[in-house]
Order: structure tokens, then sequence, then C-alpha cells
């Protein structure tokens, strides 16, 4: 049986904070909050330093969340594949890391507010810095009773390309290189969610909070795998479109080593709420057509 939603109301304009509202899925979620009329509060190191997590205290921080309705835990140092590869067993990644959910937790911690934390699919992978500090995270939401959810490969535009993952990567070096080269062998399957679909979740988890229990397993995903191989073929067919021909598919020969643990399987459980609409080949020509505006210039 589908559960019917629970809205929560508030008067007026709601407030949403949301930390990290520069990264990939910020970016996007502060957007589209923006344009369905909520009171949107963007927290970002890019916005200056006074928005800087890391710094305990941090004024503006502190000031932010006593004001907020809502809020989005967004924020954290992370990548895709090459830049978990080079910086997550680095100190100053963990230091980082641990420094922000500290401080925020903190905070939330003495004000009581609603709010997501944005997990990950690898957080039950034991040999990555980054999957055991998510871990951390979903801990600490648990004993808030706030509520976690678990991002897979969310993909869309980009602003910091040396963070870039899989699908802009290679879409940058088929524009500036003429191929992409492949880390691995292509072989490995992921699910990949297109970013505006993963705010209309976002959006759906918080009107539905009274819904969900801090243990409920709120996984964002499109709930279908494709081959990294698959990716590179789609976006080589952009390529072709625009008649580039030329742009060539180096794949690796190693198999993938930054996800090698089990991962964690996709609980269904959000589908009663939400279901993502958006296929593979339909968003990855959405983020080409939005990168290839910047080669045409």
């Amino acid at each position: 049986m589908t559960p019917v939603a629970q809205t929560v109301k508030y008067e007026g304009k709601k407030r949403v904070l949301i930390l990290g509202s520069s990264g990939q899925i910020g970016a996007y979620l502060t957007e589209y909050l923006k344009a369905k009329d909520y009171d949107v509060r963007e927290f970002d190191i890019t916005n200056g330093e006074h928005q800087d997590l890391t710094e305990i205290p941090n004024v503006e921080l502190h000031r932010n969340i006593m004001v907020a309705d809502f809020i989005f835990f967004l924020a954290f140092d992370v990548g895709g594949s090459r830049y978990l590869k080079k910086y997550q067993h680095t100190f100053d990644f963990v230091h980082n890391n641990a420094s922000i959910m500290v401080n925020v937790f903190g905070l939330i911690e003495k004000y009581k507010k609603p709010f997501v934390f944005a997990s990950s699919q690898m957080s039950n992978m034991s040999h990555s810095p980054y999957g055991v500090l998510k871990r951390v995270g979903e801990l600490y939401t648990q004993n808030l009773k706030g509520l976690t959810v678990k991002f897979w490969n969310v993909y869309g535009i980009e602003k910091d390309m040396e963070k870039a993952h899989v699908i802009t990567d290679f879409i940058r070096r088929g524009f500036e290189e003429g191929e992409f080269e492949m880390l691995t062998d292509g072989t490995e399957e992921r699910q990949f969610l297109y970013a505006e679909d993963c705010c209309e979740a976002l959006e759906t988890v918080m009107e539905c909070y009274s819904d969900f229990k801090p243990e409920d397993p709120l996984h964002i995903t499109s709930f279908n795998s494709t081959s990294i191989a698959k990716i590179a073929a789609i976006i080589q067919g952009q390529f072709n479109l625009i008649e580039r021909f030329d742009v060539k598919i180096k794949p690796g020969l190693a198999k993938d080593s930054v996800q090698m643990d089990k991962r964690n399987e996709a609980d269904t459980y959000i589908s009663g709420w939400w279901l993502p609409k958006t296929s593979i080949d339909q968003g990855i020509a959405k983020v080409f057509s939005e990168m290839k505006k910047d080669y045409d210039n």
C-alpha cells in the first residue's frame, strides 16, 4: 500500500538553509527551491571565509541555523573517483570533513532543528575514508533524530571540475582532449541519478518529514544500473550527434578500486513517496547540451 504524504505546514515562507549550496547537488537544489518560492539561505565556502564550515566556532553558521526552519546538510569535501583516489587518504581530507560534522551537528543539537544529512551508498565501504566519514555522519544523524539520505552517483553540471564526477569529467575531456581516458576497464556498474530528480526527492523528504523515521533507508537513486563503459558510449554518441566523430574512448586496464567493497543494496522504500523521472540517456543529453555552451563561445 502506498503511504499517504503528510505535509509539515509553516507560517509564511519556509526558511531552508542549504549547507554546501555551491556544490554539485547544492547548486541545483538552491535554484530548484527558489523556483518553488521557498526562502532559501545559501551557505558555502565559495561565498567567503565567513562561511567556512571547518572554522569552529562560526558566528555566521550559528546565526543561520538558529533561524532556519529546515536544514539540508550537503556540505562535504568530496569529488568523483579521480578526486577520491588522490585525496581521501590525506590528513586534510579527513580533518576537514570531521571538523564540518562536529561544527554543524553541534549547532543542530543545540537548536533542535529538523534536518537531512546527505550520505552516500559508499557509507558501508570500510576501506574508504570517505565512506567511513559518511557512516559517522549517519550515526550523528540518528542520535539527533534527523533523516539520512543515501545518494547514488548524482550527476549534473559541476562548477569545480577538479572534483568532477565521471559523466562531467568524460564530457569535458571529450571537448578538450578529443578522448576520455577511463580509470578502469569500464565493466563496473553504478546507479546514476540526474540532479533535478534528486532535488524532487529532497523536497519530498522535507515536506513529508514526519512520515519518516531516523532509521528509514532513504536511498535516492535511479534504481537502474549502468556500466561505466555504457556511460562512455552514450557520451560518445552525443559527440557524434554534433559531428565530432573524432572523440575516442580509451578504456583502462584496472578494475574498480575506489568502490571495491560490497556496496549498499539500493532499498526501494522511498518509492512510496518519490520515483525518478529522467533516464540516463535523457540526463546525459541535458548535461552535454549545457556543457557544450561553454565550448561554443
